[in-house]
């Protein structure tokens, strides 16, 4: 086994590594009292080719594989992880239309999504349906020229910015197998949003979209007409590895903190860190956390040679977030009064990782698929 990045991962990890220390880091706080981000920053994150990971090169994408995007996002979160939101979004929904569009819809569709001109959400959590996301209303239509969308979704990431969306609307009966896929512009009258008042991650404008009668049309159809379960959410499935390592970039960096602390802060003649109290718990969670993230990157690599990932990725979603949350808080307790102050930031990312344990499906919902796996589908819940 090889657990080393290739060289190019090493280079676009020092890359990316400069690039959110110079540009996110410093607005970290800021970003979050302010609820948005600061101006020009998806334009800059645009430039430095955030949104084109896995769009296809001869769309202008970069083609690159799911670990080289569990690097980006690992290391965007360590700088501020209400910036992985976009570039998520961006990989996933990419990947799916590239899987499922035709030519011409891939031609209109990408490039802008790789430029960072589209700014993609996913429409899918309605306010009566989150995990049970087959089971959800918003109707589509027909209509002369298509189908018309009326009513809301929520809980969408970044949607106070997104100019489209991959929005899941019924069409047909109950079920997965009534429900089609549309990729269409959000930046009409026909939508309205409102931005949600949240615990964590205030500026990734997490939103809720009203839909007034929005025209979809035949072409902005993804995969067809009754199958956004059966095919397009199907390239959602290593998501969550990708948020795994999101949270364990976000606690990494409060952990650090923990440990600069343990070894500079004095009490009754020493350093904190040489009392077991201190010392042990941090290692503790430090092991956690590193478990997690190798748990995380094998999901990635059995993704990208062709593997089935689904046990593994299913795995890091539920323990990664929750390790990381474990992890911020105990580097909380180790700075004391300095971390219980928002003059620090470590209660601040305290705050965001805790969002990671609903994002893309709950602990239970993740453990009931590695069961059915792991059991056999008649012998689980």
């Amino acid at each position: 086994m090889d657990f080393e990045f290739t060289d190019e991962q090493k280079a676009l990890r020092a890359r990316v590594r400069a690039f959110a220390a110079e540009r996110i880091a410093p607005d970290y706080q800021e970003n979050d009292r302010r609820g948005s981000y600061p101006p020009g920053l998806l334009k800059d994150m645009a430039e430095q080719g955030l949104f084109s990971l896995r769009i296809p090169v001869e769309y202008g994408g970069q083609g690159l594989d799911a670990v080289s995007t569990g690097i980006v996002l690992e290391e965007l979160a360590k700088a501020d992880q209400s910036v992985c939101y976009p570039v998520l979004n961006a990989a996933l929904i990419a990947g799916v239309l590239a899987a499922n569009g035709t030519k011409e819809q891939l031609a209109r569709w990408l490039p802008p999504i790789a430029r960072g001109e589209s700014v993609v959400a996913l429409c899918l959590t309605e306010p009566e349906h989150g995990t049970d996301a087959a089971g959800i209303e918003l109707p589509a239509r027909p209509d002369g020229a298509g189908w018309r969308l009326t009513g809301r979704k929520t809980s969408i990431m970044i949607g106070s910015y997104a100019t489209h969306g991959l929005v899941f609307a019924r069409t047909g009966e109950a079920g997965a197998r009534g429900v089609t896929a549309f990729f269409t512009r959000l930046d009409e009258d026909r939508v309205s949003r409102t931005q949600l008042s949240d615990l964590g991650c205030r500026s990734a404008g997490r939103a809720e979209l009203e839909f007034d009668d929005l025209l979809v049309t035949p072409d902005e159809v993804v995969g067809g007409p009754g199958l956004g379960f059966v095919q397009v959410m199907r390239g959602f499935d290593y998501s969550r590895a990708l948020i795994a390592l999101m949270a364990v970039g976000a606690a990494g960096t409060s952990m650090d903190k923990a440990f600069a602390h343990a070894r500079e802060r004095v009490a009754f003649g020493q350093p904190i860190g040489t009392y077991q109290g201190v010392a042990f718990p941090l290692v503790e969670h430090a092991t956690y956390l590193h478990g997690a993230r190798l748990l995380a990157y094998e999901a990635l690599w059995r993704n990208d040679v062709g593997k089935d990932h689904r046990v593994e990725a299913n795995m890091a979603k539920w323990w990664a977030p929750r390790a990381a949350m474990e992890a911020a808080h105990q580097a909380l307790l180790t700075l004391g009064h300095f971390g219980w102050s928002e003059d620090q930031p470590v209660a601040h990312r305290l705050r965001d990782v805790i969002g990671l344990q609903l994002a893309d499906g709950t602990e239970n919902a993740t453990k009931l698929v590695v069961a059915r796996q792991l059991l056999g589908r008649e012998y689980a819940p």
